[in-house]
């Protein structure tokens, strides 16, 4: 206790790594957890020339050639440099070569913040970053699946739509935004006024909606981390973005017949940012010949870092079975049922 008259100690600074403060550096935390990663920038090759940020994260040396390449989205207002790389970091020391970049508009990419008018665009950006990445001489025969958390599973099967049949090995969806839901959408008729708005002013940041970090995340000691990234979006939804995303979203839902992809679809029961019905709609509707749903019951949108850490093990471990499963795909081929956990 301060003496009378003294003023009391500053509060602790928050911590600038996820993690905590130590390890002190990201390379000692990837070292720590057998993995080493790297961060560049990408310019995309049309006439626009915009910057992405981007990491990579590998087995560290000297370990085996990666089992097969991941390529990661996340999610609206995140980024790839703060929680979402521990999942990555997990792949990596699991023998798998993990790469991402952050959304225009997210993170340290180019773009005015969470401002996505056209999620086209970002798709072929990111579709650009990948094929980069694949073109790579280390990189040749390897297979190369895709990973998309909450809008970022939505980005991925929209990936898939767009590109040749065949190109990728599969799809991991962790809480994929294949349509936003109705306990976060914007109720009649506010969705037809925000697109007429948006004309006019499609960058106003205006839209009401929830706490996402709130409804995302169980763990409250979890919360606060979440909120102290320091390039996250936390002001209200711009109107250009929430207009293009209800487009998008509601194309994608009206499309998941189309999709042919091997997919592993994980989804939280209590999810309220996402809907798992609307996943369980993809697994019915999908016709793909391998693919597979778990449902964990209770768990919340943000299954890899929001939970309690037995669970976030539990859809790591299922993850990781479905991914070594798939590197060396068996000869017959595969239809999984549902599973709820």
């Amino acid at each position: 206790m301060p003496a009378d008259g003294e003023a009391p100690p500053p509060p602790p600074e928050p911590a600038i790594n996820f993690w905590g403060d130590h390890p002190a550096t990201e390379a000692e935390y990837y070292a720590a957890h057998g993995s080493e990663g790297e961060s560049s920038y990408f310019t995309t090759p049309d006439e626009g020339a915009r910057r992405l940020f981007t990491r990579a994260w590998r087995p560290r040396a000297p370990a085996a050639r990666p089992k097969a390449l991941v390529f990661m989205v996340h999610g609206y207002g995140n980024d790839v440099s703060w929680t979402f790389q521990s999942t990555a970091v997990f792949l990596a020391r699991s023998g798998f070569a993990c790469f991402a970049a952050d959304l225009p508009g997210h993170g340290r990419s180019h773009g005015l913040r969470a401002f996505v008018p056209d999620l086209d665009a970002a798709v072929a950006d990111l579709l650009a970053f990948f094929r980069a990445v694949r073109a790579r001489e280390e990189n040749a025969g390897l297979p190369c699946f895709l990973f998309g958390e909450s809008m970022g599973g939505a980005i991925c099967l929209l990936i898939h739509l767009r590109a040749p049949p065949g190109e990728w090995a599969g799809a991991v969806l962790v809480a994929p935004m294949c349509r936003i839901s109705d306990r976060i959408r914007p109720p009649w008729p506010l969705p037809e006024i925000l697109t007429f708005v948006a004309r006019f002013a499609p960058t106003a940041a205006i839209v009401p909606t929830a706490d996402l970090i709130e409804k995302s995340v169980k763990v409250p000691a979890k919360r606060v981390v979440a909120a102290r990234n320091p390039v996250r979006y936390n002001g209200r939804p711009r109107l250009g973005t929430v207009v293009e995303l209800l487009r998008a979203t509601d194309e994608l839902a009206s499309r998941l017949g189309e999709v042919t992809i091997p997919f592993l679809v994980l989804h939280g029961s209590a999810d309220e940012v996402t809907d798992p019905a609307i996943s369980q709609a993809l697994y019915e509707a999908a016709a793909s010949k391998d693919k597979t749903i778990k449902m964990y019951d209770g768990m919340l949108h943000s299954l890899l870092f929001g939970e309690p850490d037995e669970n976030i093990e539990r859809v790591r471990g299922d993850i990781l079975a479905w991914l070594n499963e798939r590197c060396t795909p068996p000869a017959t081929s595969w239809n999984r049922d549902i599973t709820v956990e």
